[in-house]
């Protein structure tokens, strides 16, 4: 609950950019490494994590300007917020899809390298989410309840007080997401060496996150926008309406990947 950690002149190094550039750069580690689990040049993969980061990044900015009607994409607070996760995670997955053919690199061996790797940013970055005081939760009387300090009221503008001016306790959702993830992370980690086809650690990401993230929804109570309308309509969030899209289409992917690795009935007779 430390926004700002200290300035150089005028320029704030805050904790949540912190936490997301350690995130980062131990994702491209782990990324790297995976990949050569499944026999593919590590500096290729590197290189390909770069600008997998930068559609990241791009993905994040651009939804967070579709759902947030109040954002100035011309203000440093524009800049130097982490935008919209799920818009991340798209970002990331459409500059791997488009630069995977120019490297002449398998595609679902690649996403299944970076498929973990996200699991564990998402780790740090939500270590960052509560350190500014962003994505916080409804109040609640349960003993894991957070109090947020003034300052990350003034960068965030997280609830402090009550109705009748009492202290505010908030489900501490950011720390519940960074925990989820990083044993997300751990599964999936497990889960690579002893996968049965190409693509199913991204589908078993895609599957995991998408559940978890229209639960935690439930008790998240940030403004969080709305999409082409899609909440108004739907009277879901609008990352809830996202991780229902997202897993429809896994679960798409999944039947596709099933069906074109199961044995032949010659194969099977060996």
């Amino acid at each position: 609950m430390y926004p700002e950690l200290f300035r150089i002149g005028n320029f704030p190094v805050t904790s949540y950019g912190i936490w997301l550039a350690c995130g980062m750069l131990l994702a491209l580690f782990v990324a790297s490494r995976l990949a050569a689990r499944d026999g593919l040049p590590r500096e290729r993969i590197y290189d390909l994590g770069l600008w997998t980061l930068l559609g990241g990044l791009l993905g994040s900015k651009v939804l967070m300007f579709f759902v947030d009607d109040h954002v100035n994409v011309f203000s440093l607070d524009f800049l130097r917020s982490g935008g919209v996760v799920y818009g991340g995670i798209i970002g990331g997955f459409v500059a791997v899809a488009l630069l995977v053919p120019l490297y002449k690199l398998p595609f679902w061996k690649v996403t299944d390298a970076f498929a973990p790797a996200v699991a564990l940013g998402q780790a740090f970055g939500r270590q960052g989410c509560f350190a500014a005081g962003c994505c916080w939760g409804k109040p609640t009387d349960l003993f894991w309840g957070v109090h947020f300090t003034e300052q990350g009221n003034e960068y965030t503008g997280v609830p402090m007080y009550g109705p009748s001016g009492e202290d505010l306790f908030l489900y501490p959702t950011q720390l519940i997401e960074s925990f989820a993830m990083l044993a997300v992370f751990g599964f999936l980690f497990w889960l690579h060496r002893r996968k049965k086809f190409d693509g199913q650690i991204l589908i078993a990401y895609g599957i995991i996150y998408s559940i978890f993230r229209f639960t935690i929804e439930f008790i998240r109570d940030d403004p969080r926008g709305d999409l082409f309308g899609l909440s108004s309509a739907t009277g879901l969030s609008t990352s809830q309406v996202v991780s229902l899209i997202v897993a429809i289409f896994c679960g798409v992917f999944l039947a596709v990947r099933l069906k074109r690795n199961q044995p032949t009935a010659g194969e099977s007779e060996l």
